[in-house]
């Protein structure tokens, strides 16, 4: 389904006006959508009834209606396959999370524990000389029906695997983390390109009235390396970028509402201020044609006005019942752990964010990012443990398996795991030799991802790594993000070579020229 060129607004910015642009520069036409936001001018009540009015097509505007479903795929007549699942959280963990700390269990780490690392070829690290090996400082045991080794770092996942598949051979093209951070999360390692979120909403477009499409729940502490950019929509429709929710924190959604000290503020005086906007906002869109900005800006209020009625109940977990807040750790107690970071801490952060994901995917929001790890500073609050694997790990790991254990629970309970997609991934893993005697320094040549649910098939296992845990076992048969990529896309109805976006004259897609579903984990 190519978005050809006079389709796609980019492309004839500055050019004579498409004939099916929203916008037209004729002063006699039909009033268009920002035009009849407009003449409507009554408030955020106004302009909620503007886009239930457009979603049922009842406007008199000629731009295309944007309703339930109204991805360019719908419009264009649907999927391109039958769809296993309609919705996607990942899980992001920051900093790089280690294979052999958690998921990846190698015999001959335990053995050689301590012992001179040697795999038979010169080894270039990212900031380190390579160490002695050295084994996980926890034991790993056997979990669910598919005997799966799981580390007693993750050990709350152990009860899920059963639902779980992993792939210990993914790669990355680089060693450092703001490129590889872009590249699991947008398919580059260079920015400027739209996220998988991004995709998927501009694919498929919204499953509700009153909440977005694809919503970002970021660690408390901070953004991972390029910040809102792993969430941009780059040079699809502004309307498609993440819309970041901070759970737990006195303002969730920021400017939903007005400060608290703005008592001059009334209802007339608002609504002659938004009026007035949007007789600018239209003025402003006849001379700039093909400008998705501020399209997204008007949709963005329209939003926020749904958002006031739904957002505060949906991310209220006061009424969720006391052994639902408990399988999540919502109320995990500190647990005084000799290091930065406390178990019972994070346990509370990704646990409140895993449970309000579940609610906000009962409302029907399509796609979710929730981020484990912030980039800022030392001590670090993140996975990238060059210093102290022991430290580090352990908080992060135990934290994050309480809240994605209880989520794939969760979703199973309800039914809704069936078609949910569950992804976790980091940036690249860790090296299986010692950084100085405690840590692990980068390793993009070999690392794990899982995924549960949405058709996946669960207790398997594909693509092993080396027996260091360092290296896919065949070299020449690596897994890339873009393999997962195609696959998530897939399961989700959509043919990831055929949903293209055009831009600087290249028919531009999230895999790039690469990618393979991985069929050997579809059920």
């Amino acid at each position: 389904m190519k978005r050809r060129p006079e389709q796609n607004a980019h492309s004839n910015a500055g050019g004579a006006p498409d004939s099916r642009s929203p916008i037209r520069n004729s002063k006699s036409a039909i009033p268009n959508r920002r035009a009849f936001l407009s003449q409507l001018g009554g408030g955020f009540g106004g302009i909620a009834l503007a886009s239930l009015l457009g979603r049922d097509r009842l406007l008199a505007a000629d731009a295309p209606s944007h309703h339930i479903g109204n991805g360019v795929l719908f419009k264009q007549g649907g999927t391109h396959f039958p769809a296993r699942a309609k919705r996607v959280v990942q899980l992001y963990m920051s900093g790089a999370a280690s294979q052999c700390d958690t998921f990846d269990y190698k015999p001959r780490l335990v053995r050689d524990d301590g012992q001179k690392w040697d795999p038979g070829q010169k080894v270039e690290l990212f900031q380190s000389s390579p160490g002695n090996a050295m084994a996980s400082p926890w034991p790993w045991r056997r979990y669910g029906e598919c005997g799966k080794h799981i580390n007693d770092c993750v050990a709350p996942l152990g009860d899920c695997v059963d639902d779980m598949a992993f792939i210990h051979n993914m790669v990355s093209k680089s060693n450092v983390h703001g490129p590889a951070t872009f590249m699991q999360a947008t398919g580059f390692i260079l920015p400027g390109f739209p996220s998988a979120g991004a995709w998927v909403s501009y694919g498929l477009g919204s499953m509700n009235d009153n909440l977005p499409t694809f919503v970002v729940l970021p660690d408390p502490r901070g953004f991972a390396p390029n910040g809102p950019k792993n969430w941009a929509s780059a040079f699809l429709p502004a309307e498609h970028q993440g819309t970041m929710i901070r759970p737990g924190s006195a303002n969730p959604i920021a400017d939903l509402y007005p400060p608290k000290d703005a008592g001059y503020i009334t209802d007339a005086s608002e609504d002659a201020t938004l009026a007035a906007l949007h007789r600018l906002n239209a003025a402003h869109a006849e001379t700039r044609v093909g400008d998705s900005r501020l399209d997204a800006r008007i949709r963005s209020y329209e939003m926020a006005a749904r958002m006031q009625l739904t957002a505060p109940h949906v991310l209220d977990i006061s009424k969720e019942p006391q052994h639902i807040l408990d399988m999540y750790g919502i109320n995990a107690k500190d647990t005084k752990y000799d290091g930065p970071m406390d178990p019972g801490e994070e346990a509370r952060h990704f646990g409140r964010n895993c449970l309000v994901a579940r609610r906000l995917l009962e409302q029907g929001v399509r796609f979710i990012q929730i981020w484990s790890g912030a980039d800022n500073g030392f001590p670090r609050r993140n996975w990238d443990s060059h210093e102290d694997i022991k430290r580090d790990h352990w908080p992060l790991g135990m934290g994050m398996a309480t809240g994605a254990a209880a989520l794939i629970k969760d979703l199973k309970q309800r039914g809704m795991l069936e078609d949910t997609i569950v992804l976790w991934t980091t940036e690249f893993g860790r090296m299986p030799c010692s950084q100085g005697s405690k840590g692990r320094d980068h390793n993009p040549f070999g690392f794990t991802n899982w995924l549960a649910g949405g058709g996946i098939k669960g207790g398997t296992t594909y693509g092993p790594s080396d027996e260091w845990s360092w290296r896919p076992a065949d070299p020449a048969n690596p897994t890339y993000c873009y393999d997962v990529h195609a696959t998530i896309m897939r399961l989700l109805g959509i043919d990831h070579e055929r949903l293209t976006y055009r831009h600087n004259g290249i028919d531009r897609r999230l895999t790039d020229v690469h990618g393979h579903v991985i069929h050997d984990i579809v059920a």
